[in-house]
């Protein structure tokens, strides 16, 4: 089966599982892009906190205000990006410098050039040479980046014009070069990982398909099938790449929604990890994990306020704490009115 075929197949049954209908899917699923994207630029910020910082507007303790705010600014330039896909605009480079500026509204950088001032957190476009590192490929000359990015654009917007949504694959490969050829013209000082990942995924909620993730754990794997497709001239390495990270997550997915139904018979959980304790031998579900680490964060937290957070009923969430507890981790330190959690055992 090539990857296409398979693919396929699991995009299918993935529709047939209803997966995506479930409650609060779409919106956990956005969150899980935005904590992946700035988590490979370094955030340190969890999914859990990232739900609790959109949602609560509660800060996480020893996170920079620098990470909570690149985090904050993603999730509005997410909510511009998808006003462009429904509305089906087109790419244009006055578009892509809105969503840069609001990517980079709050940790941007202005710089001092031979050529003048600019300000990367306005969107605009770089006036001087950058590298991938110290000693790293250089990217194009800055002098070439209005042209190229120009080109760019109406290269897209060709290619989106004549494809339909029903030819899935090729709605993902066009989706997946958007990203690369973005990435390599590297239009701005700073952002441009971050700008190429939202391009991606805005064109795939435009098509209306499976946004594809890119996992913090799989980052080295990511860069060198950057590297890869650029010193090979190869765009086939990058799509491959793109096609087994997205069907590694379907799969995961799936089988999530799966074991869910089947320990807890209770609605879908968007996050991973549903093994969590395997070393001490304690099965966790992911609505349990999640609240394990709500209480981390917050120790006073009420069980109306950790159904709140995970999108499920108060009875639901009175069960995931009442299993926790028996579980043996969580325990009550003082009575229920003035009281607080602690975790026993956290993974």
């Amino acid at each position: 089966m090539t990857r296409e075929q398979e693919l396929l197949s699991l995009l299918a049954q993935f529709k047939e599982l209803g997966i995506d209908k479930q409650i609060d899917y779409n919106k956990f699923y956005l969150y899980s892009l935005i904590t992946h994207s700035t988590a490979i630029e370094g955030s340190t910020v969890t999914e859990i906190e990232n739900q609790l910082l959109f949602d609560e507007g509660i800060s996480a303790k020893g996170r920079s205000m620098a990470e909570l705010l690149m985090n904050l600014d993603l999730k509005a330039a997410y909510e511009q990006s998808i006003d462009f896909a429904k509305s089906h605009s087109d790419i244009t480079v006055a578009m892509l410098k809105k969503l840069s500026s609001i990517v980079l509204k709050n940790t941007g950088t202005t710089y001092q050039t031979a050529l003048g001032e600019f300000s990367s957190a306005n969107g605009e476009l770089r006036l001087l040479n950058v590298t991938a590192g110290a000693g790293g490929y250089s990217y194009m000359n800055y002098s070439k980046v209005p042209t190229k990015l120009a080109e760019f654009c109406e290269s897209i917007n060709q290619r989106r014009k004549i494809l339909s949504k029903a030819n899935v694959i090729e709605c993902y490969k066009l989706s997946f070069d958007a990203h690369f050829d973005l990435v390599t013209i590297h239009p701005w000082a700073d952002g441009n990982g971050r700008m190429s990942r939202l391009l991606m995924n805005q064109l795939q909620f435009e098509f209306e398909i499976i946004p594809t993730n890119i996992n913090k754990e799989r980052k080295a794997e990511y860069i060198e099938a950057l590297i890869a497709t650029r010193e090979n001239d190869n765009i086939e390495l990058f799509r491959n790449f793109m096609f087994d990270e997205h069907i590694h997550n379907l799969e995961q997915t799936i089988r999530n929604y799966q074991g869910s139904i089947e320990n807890e018979g209770i609605e879908f959980r968007s996050d991973v990890g549903i093994n969590v304790g395997i070393n001490v031998g304690i099965n966790v579900g992911i609505n349990e994990q999640r609240a394990l680490e709500l209480i981390r964060i917050n120790s006073r937290i009420t069980a109306k306020e950790v159904a709140g957070a995970l999108s499920v009923s108060l009875r639901q969430g009175e069960r995931i704490m009442a299993t926790l507890k028996e579980k043996g981790l969580i325990r009550r330190i003082g009575s229920n009115k003035s009281g607080h959690w602690e975790v026993v055992l956290f993974f």
